[in-house]
């Protein structure tokens, strides 16, 4: 592994760590990395083309699923050229500069993510409860508005993070636990208090990951409420299944976030691998398997799918 750079400027280096202990198996986890890159990719811009050119998708469940995709894409695109310098060329040294600028990208999709689940949440909730109304509240300027603020939000609590960095100075060891650059990664080095960015970090959390979670929990009870009113259990069953590629999704998102926590916090005598691991599973598993999910669970998308690939029209 390359020396790392000591100074306390903002021209140092941080040290991107591989697999911790075994940095010679860090190409064969090149080959795999690229595979799922290169899956996340094509399957969100598939989604894409697909809910753009199939008029039946021009609904507002769909255009939440384009908004998911391409969170999805975009949380991908922000860690991959730190994840494939390191596995593939072993570039391990990354800038002050672009390592703030990669946590920031990082942390804002994935809270935007975390976002745009809550308002799918939403869309089967007025579905589901209000299907006469359905088109006449979600319109397109709601949509729109909906998705500007899950971005705004997100881009506003994640603004500060750089600079609160910026600030630290860090004149100890600048070696990182992952291949990508977060925001509590960086402050364990800082040679200075770092209570104000722990508490702020603290407060983002409970604002978007701790908040939206509450709110997908009260979602789903007026959902399941619903459900139970609905005299036909054949009715009760398709209402729930238009549901089930949403609580996978959000499982997705959430199992391996909570899981990271848990051995972040009690897990301290566990290998570094374990915790490199989980932290690239929650990294890369939603971004691959979301499109996999709608397009298994959606006959629109995979109908559509099967026709971009067989050789099918794609144009309606």
């Amino acid at each position: 592994m390359p020396p790392f750079n000591q100074t306390t400027d903002n021209q140092q280096t941080f040290t991107l760590t591989g697999i911790p202990g075994m940095p010679e198996k860090d190409f064969w986890l090149a080959l795999p990395l690229c595979l799922l890159y290169s899956t996340t990719v094509l399957g969100n811009v598939i989604i894409l083309i697909v809910i753009k050119v199939e008029q039946s998708l021009h609904e507002p469940m769909y255009y939440f699923l384009a908004m998911l995709a391409a969170t999805d894409l975009s949380l991908s695109l922000s860690s991959m050229p730190t994840m494939i310098s390191v596995h593939w060329f072993s570039w391990y040294s990354v800038t002050f500069d672009a390592c703030i600028t990669q946590m920031f990208f990082i942390h804002t999709f994935g809270g935007v993510e975390s976002g745009v689940l809550v308002a799918m949440a939403f869309d089967r909730f007025v579905a589901i409860c209000f299907p006469l109304r359905y088109a006449t509240i979600l319109t397109h300027g709601v949509i729109g508005s909906i998705g500007a603020a899950v971005l705004l939000r997100s881009v506003v609590a994640v603004l500060p993070v750089p600079f609160l960095i910026r600030r630290l100075p860090f004149c100890r060891s600048n070696i990182l636990s992952h291949a990508y650059c977060l925001h509590q990664d960086a402050m364990r080095l800082a040679c200075a208090d770092t209570r104000v960015n722990s508490i702020y970090g603290l407060l983002a959390v409970i604002f978007i990951i701790v908040l939206d979670a509450l709110v997908l929990l009260v979602s789903y009870i007026l959902i399941i409420q619903a459900v139970l009113y609905i005299a036909s259990q054949e009715e009760r069953f398709k209402a729930l299944n238009t549901c089930l590629s949403h609580i996978c999704a959000v499982l997705l998102f959430y199992v391996p976030l909570i899981v990271m926590t848990l051995i972040h916090r009690f897990g301290k005598h566990l290998s570094p691998v374990v915790h490199t691991l989980m932290a690239s599973i929650y990294l890369l598993l939603p971004p691959v398997l979301n499109p996999v999910v709608y397009s298994v669970r959606t006959k629109q998308i995979r109908r559509r799918i099967v026709q971009m690939f067989c050789g099918g029209r794609i144009a309606p």
